[in-house]
């Protein structure tokens, strides 16, 4: 168990916990890319935007353009300051346009919620309701198979969601299912009251185990989502590391009109960004991690690492690197790890394929 964002979170499921099975990161990561795996996120935020203007006021606040999605859809979204640093990577569900639900990281949910309450029109209301709903991810090759054990059609696309009560668990309340995640596999999450979380998730354990799936920590949860290049705020995003710099200019909307940071992103987007967030591969031994400075052979510092880890679907290091934006795909640079000059290679990402549709 580890502090992560205020919550006491597992880092990883030991052997015998619910399955005789190995259990471990490399076991959970393993799982959730071949069979299936679950992941208890309730930590994750959750902040309620109702009433006339909700729309409109969210997508003058956020990156991305909610008007591009329809009702029952989700969009990934940036929430910046003025400066283009960005307060926190989000989740927003449309349900209607005077009705969308936010999903914030667990440490960043007050901030998040802050900055919105100070802008927001008399006519919009905000809960923050991060202890209202639970979260609970199924992700995987056999996910369908565990949601059709709760009776749940599974055919809508992905960043769509639904909403009702399961008529086989009537006793669960309406659950918000999501085709949402963060590992790069086909897969769901869940979002249920806070109340019905523990019932819901020995469902979900009691179909996992029988299809040799596994419980998953936060172990396995980083080494996946830095497989798929995914961002993690604090690492790839930051106050201090611009969306532009960090490879997630795809989620930003120039187009659709002022938002919070524009004027600042413009300006760095014309003046020509200072680093990119690129990936890099070990070609010996060596695991990279956050905070190593790549170099160039001649000893010209060129980057620093923002994640790194051992690659369990690869078999070898991996990391993510805000780098000199001169540096290109293909060139071979170095880091030093702990006083041993270890050889890496500039690499596009993902690392491997995505399989979310």
């Amino acid at each position: 168990m580890a502090d992560f964002g205020g919550w006491d979170m597992p880092i990883e499921y030991p052997q015998g916990f619910q399955t005789a099975q190995p259990g471990g990161v490399i076991a959970e990561h393993t799982a959730v890319r071949e069979r299936v795996g679950i992941f208890d996120v309730s930590h994750l935020g959750k902040i309620e935007v109702t009433g006339d203007g909700s729309l409109e006021f969210i997508n003058s606040m956020v990156t991305n353009d909610l008007n591009r999605i329809e009702d029952g859809s989700a969009q990934y979204n940036l929430l910046c300051d003025e400066k283009g640093g960005v307060i926190d990577d989000l989740i927003v569900y449309r349900r209607s346009a005077t009705d969308l639900f936010l999903v914030p990281n667990a440490s960043n949910c007050a901030a998040v919620f802050e900055a919105l309450s100070a802008k927001k029109p008399d006519s919009v209301t905000m809960k923050n309701a991060h202890m209202d709903y639970g979260v609970l991810a199924v992700q995987g090759p056999l996910a369908t198979k565990v949601m059709a054990d709760l009776g749940i059609e599974t055919s809508f696309d992905y960043m769509a969601f639904s909403e009702g009560v399961l008529p086989a668990h009537p006793e669960l309340g309406s659950i918000i299912i999501c085709r949402t995640g963060y590992t790069g596999e086909y897969g769901f999450e869940l979002i249920p009251r806070w109340s019905s979380a523990p019932a819901l998730w020995e469902l979900l354990v009691n179909s996992v185990i029988a299809l040799d799936g596994r419980i998953c920590g936060l172990g396995s949860r980083d080494t996946l989502r830095t497989e798929m290049a995914y961002p993690l705020h604090g690492h790839e995003l930051s106050l201090e590391i611009m969306p532009v710099e960090a490879s997630a200019g795809w989620a930003i909307s120039f187009d659709k009109g002022d938002f919070s940071g524009r004027a600042a992103l413009v300006a760095a987007k014309e003046a020509g960004i200072k680093r990119r967030l690129r990936g890099i591969k070990s070609l010996d031994r060596g695991i990279p991690r956050g905070g190593m400075v790549l170099q160039r052979s001649d000893g010209r510092e060129v980057g620093t690492l923002t994640s790194g880890t051992f690659s369990p679907t690869l078999k070898v290091g991996i990391g993510l690197a805000l780098m000199d934006p001169a540096i290109n795909v293909g060139d071979q640079l170095t880091l030093d790890i702990r006083g041993r000059i270890s050889a890496v290679e500039v690499v596009n990402t993902p690392f491997v394929p995505s399989h979310v549709r």
